[in-house]
């Protein structure tokens, strides 16, 4: 090996300098540049073959068996030097052309980590070893060199070092190994054994302090081998960790690393320049990340306007950050307002180049000439693309008024300005007035204030009462008697039309709702008579609804999580006692005997001696703050204690598991868990939801509902939430995994919630929460209206509607009258079987509240004798009878 090595290094030197005359002498030349490359070759693979089995094996494409063909290539290529040349020429022409590429790149900029890669494989693998000397020093230089790379460097030196300054070489790459690099466990110990004199302390200290370093970085670079690509998140938590210990070179490196497999993530990009920006400073390397993030992610605006902003920091000339702005403007930015705001960028950049104490200048000059193709742009190209022009309030059109007012002292051109402003839909905010009249009390005079404050007063619909109460606030202040008058007239006539108009309004929508209201009135209605057709149709079985009613005032007394859902009696199977009867009942053929299936009086009975047999589920309201009640569970279950124990246990110690069961025996999908301790019991209810047999299953605190009316659980919330998102129309197919793919693009999700039914399906609606306002509102923007699946979805801000309060008592007294009696129901309201009995002859309606109010209120005797007189249920059947 060292002989090979010597021959290699050696090599360089004997290349000749003038070219060859004679094709003798070219032969020998490309003969000698051959037998060189592949001596070079077999330096590596001898080198490879020191650092183990596999090593650099696959990025080289090099085995055992290719290093023996390169030393039978070399011991054969002096005697037949054309045989193996063309193996290499086309190779060889490639390689320097990626090499000189590489060199030019680095020329324009120092600091890109894989170009320094790349270019220092390729002179190895062409044998440049002298020039991969210095390619791997000037590397080192800038950044920290990986594991690899160093044990790379330090096996070439080794199989090329020859005497004792070749050595005293060697021992310095160790040293500086060992302190540039925390994983050198395997250097330090390939250096142990190398050494043949004692190792020094100075290397020892160093070795001790990288592996104190190792322990600090080890944990995220495990995380970033145990996670798949592009492992994000693994990377963010690694470069907050490295922001915290402040090394600007391991920063730089970390961030190059993660941009490796996240080179299209906006945010990464601009977390990168921000820091590049706010603490290196450096020219070439801040514009070279900058450029290089437009190029990766040229449809996020951001991106370009911290370039421009960069570019003019470090003193670019004008006309590049003029052609730079142009490549923005055709990046086809996703959003009218991004247009909008790469132009605020630009604009603002001019307007800094402008030196206001001269009257003109060609820098103002081609202000207001970007300005007026700004307006242009945003008119004819955005809107024609977006149909909006992305500037609703015009704020480029008030900066360039601002600008002419404060800057030019031209108040004539500012006020043409704001009159376009306010042509444009402005005119009905009052804020805009009031910008416009801040602008004139500051620059213009006390007659163009009152003027453009009359017409806001007419022209202002959203706060009216501001705009009026400014303009008497001047008028008391500055203006005469004639002219409080005028504003004092104007004001009062203004609000008394808009006090009219709001009336109007409200009373439109009240009478749209009250419809709304009717009408749905009207389908619950045909909803229950078509319920109650479809139950007359239906054989009836025994009386069931008696049998639940007697259940619930025993244990059923929670309206919201028990099932609504009723099981019939019509599949049961009879006692063995009955058989004679049901005998007695069918005919010959089994069709029906004239007599009744059972009377009432025997079913009730029959039920009641059923009840009696089931163990009664008794609750103790004691015990509520360790209890918790369970619902929507599937009827299926055949051991619903058994079941739910296990998952119940892994809260806490459980003391009973409860199931409710019906007079049948079947199970009734809710059940009671007592548990040994409060803490365990608030546990149990972060299970709230979670899957059981396919049903999501409800958990909630144990509370009495008699005691406590007005408790309800929701365990999320119904306000405004500004960082979360409301969903809807998505498809029923859709995962959350899927969403949240979507919506992590536009910022970091921390929950997504899939709505579903009762039974565990989904109903197309889901709640995103971000992690702030920002990234909630971006995504609205961005994904409102998406297509997902074929289904156009609608994105906003979460903010569910007011749930309707029930009714109280006192709201259902009329004015000045008795109580209007409830109708009693069972627990969850009026049943499907519970029909009205009483004749529509003797229904009564009552009173309108409208004639309480018109006139005198009723005294409770006049309304006692138009109250219909009791009967009996002898006189219900006579009318029942009566044709």
């Amino acid at each position: 090996m060292a002989t090979a090595a010597a021959t290699s290094a050696s090599e360089p030197e004997a290349e000749p300098k003038a070219g060859p005359k004679a094709e003798g002498e070219e032969e020998e030349v490309k003969a000698a540049r051959t037998r060189r490359k592949v001596l070079s070759r077999a330096v590596a693979a001898a080198t490879c073959k020191t650092m183990g089995p596999g090593w650099d094996q696959q990025e080289e494409g090099m085995s055992e068996s290719d290093g023996d063909e390169e030393y039978a290539m070399a011991s054969s290529a002096e005697s037949s030097p054309g045989e193996y040349e063309w193996e290499y020429d086309e190779e060889e022409e490639k390689n320097q052309l990626e090499i000189e590429r590489l060199e030019e790149q680095l020329s324009i900029n120092v600091y890109d980590y894989n170009c320094h890669v790349d270019l220092i494989r390729l002179l190895r693998l062409e044998g440049e070893l002298t020039k991969v000397r210095m390619a791997r020093q000037k590397m080192s230089e800038i950044f920290p060199l990986t594991e690899e790379l160093w044990l790379e460097w330090l096996h070439d030196e080794i199989s090329m070092a020859l005497d004792g300054l070749d050595r005293e070489h060697v021992y310095d790459l160790f040293e500086k190994a060992v302190k540039d690099y925390i994983y050198m466990e395997a250097t330090f110990a390939e250096y142990e054994e190398w050494s043949e004199d004692p190792i020094p302390e100075s290397v020892i200290q160093s070795y001790n302090k990288a592996l104190q370093q190792l322990e600090k970085y080890k944990p995220y670079e495990e995380a970033l081998l145990q996670a798949e690509a592009p492992r994000l998140a693994e990377y963010q938590a690694y470069i907050d960790f490295e922001v915290k210990i402040g090394d600007p070179a391991r920063i730089q490196l970390i961030f190059e690393r993660a941009l490796v497999e996240n080179c299209l993530v906006p945010d990464l990009w601009i977390r990168y320049s921000q820091y590049l920006d706010r603490h290196l400073k450096v020219k070439d390397l801040v514009l070279s990340v900058h450029n290089r993030a437009v190029r990766n992610c040229p449809w996020t605006v951001a991106l370009w306007t911290r370039y421009l902003l960069a570019m003019e920091r470090h003193g670019v000339d004008h006309r590049v950050i003029s052609v730079t702005f142009e490549k923005a403007l055709s990046a086809g930015f996703i959003q009218a307002t991004d247009y909008v705001e790469i132009w605020q960028a630009y604009l603002d950049y001019l307007r800094r180049r402008v030196d206001f104490k001269q009257d003109s200048s060609k820098e103002l000059e081609e202000l207001r000439a970007a300005f007026t193709r700004a307006l242009e742009y945003l008119k004819q190209e955005v809107e024609e693309r977006f149909n909006e022009s992305g500037d609703p309030s015009c704020m480029i059109m008030q900066n360039w008024a601002r600008m002419e007012a404060r800057l030019c002292n031209n108040m004539q051109k500012a006020r043409e300005l704001w009159d376009s402003i306010m042509t444009k839909g402005n005119a009905k905010y009052a804020n805009m007035w009031l910008e416009y009249y801040n602008l004139e009390r500051a620059h213009g005079d006390t007659q163009h204030c009152r003027k453009a404050l009359h017409r806001a007063v007419q022209c202002t619909s959203d706060y009216p009462e501001h705009v009026c109460e400014v303009l008497l606030t001047m008028e008391r202040t500055e203006g005469t008697l004639e002219d409080w008058d005028v504003a004092v007239q104007k004001t009062e006539t203004r609000l008394a039309r808009v006090n009219e108009q709001r009336i109007k309004a409200a009373e439109k929508e009240a009478a749209l709702t009250q419809q709304e209201e009717e009408k749905a009135e009207q389908r619950k209605r045909a909803r229950a008579q078509k319920k109650a057709l479809k139950k007359k149709k239906k054989t009836r079985g025994g009386d069931k609804r008696k049998a639940d009613e007697g259940e619930e005032k025993e244990w059923g007394d929670d309206e919201e999580e028990q099932p609504s859902k009723r099981r019939r009696l019509g599949n049961s199977v009879p006692p063995a006692g009955d058989a004679q009867g049901l005998e007695a009942q069918m005919g010959l053929f089994g069709k029906s005997a004239p007599g009744d299936v059972d009377s009432p009086s025997k079913q009730k009975e029959r039920a009641a001696a059923l009840k009696r047999d089931m163990p009664k589920v008794l609750h103790d309201s004691s015990k509520d703050s360790i209890t918790v009640f369970v619902s929507n569970l599937p009827y299926s279950m055949g051991e619903p204690a058994a079941q739910l124990r296990p998952l119940f246990e892994a809260c806490g110690e459980v003391v009973d598991v409860r199931p409710i069961f019906s007079s049948r025996g079947d199970f009734r999908g809710y059940c009671y868990v007592e548990f040994k301790e409060e803490r365990s019991a608030q546990q149990a209810l972060e299970l709230d939801r979670k899957d059981v047999e396919g049903r999501p299953m409800f958990v909630s605190p144990c509370v009495d509902k008699s005691k406590n009316p007005d408790f309800k659980v929701f365990r999320y919330s119904t306000a405004l939430e500004k960082h979360k998102l409301f969903v809807s129309g998505l498809p029923f197919s859709c995962t959350k995994e899927e969403l949240e793919e979507i919506c992590k693009a536009h910022g970091t999700v921390k929950d997504i919630r899939l709505v579903t039914n009762r039974a565990g399906k989904p109903k197309g609606l889901a709640y995103v929460e971000y992690e702030n306002e920002s990234q909630a509102s971006q995504a609205v923007l961005k994904m409102d209206g998406m297509t997902i699946k074929e289904n156009v979805i609608k994105v906003a801000i979460s903010n569910p509607p007011q749930r309707k309060v029930p009714e109280k008592p006192e709201a259902r007294r009329a004015p000045g009258g008795p109580m209007v009696p409830r109708q009693m129901y069972g627990a969850r309201g009026k049943g499907r079987t519970q029909l009205s009995l009483l004749p529509r002859a003797l229904q009564r309606t009552s009173a309108p509240a409208a004639q309480a109010e018109n006139g005198p209120a009723p005294q409770p005797a006049a309304t006692a004798a138009t109250e219909a007189p009791k009967m009996s249920n002898a006189d219900f059947a006579k009318l029942l009878l009566r044709k």
